[in-house]
């Protein structure tokens, strides 16, 4: 497996937070429960974020 960027994965991470925050956010406004769909979403990129963080670390421990 190549190396990635320490930038890419923070990129990445970022990108991943903002996203997960603006569903929560437009969530907290609604006055009605979100969706199945978007709670879907929620977890999902929970995970994502965990994975992210995982191989960030498994990337410092390389170096």
């Amino acid at each position: 497996m190549a190396h990635v960027a320490e930038a890419d994965l923070k990129g990445l991470l970022e990108r991943l937070k903002t996203a997960q925050r603006d569903l929560l956010i437009t969530a907290a406004h609604a006055n009605a429960l979100p969706t199945d769909g978007a709670l879907r979403k929620v977890a999902d990129l929970e995970g994502a974020i965990a994975a992210t963080e995982a191989l960030m670390q498994e990337e410092k421990k390389r170096r």
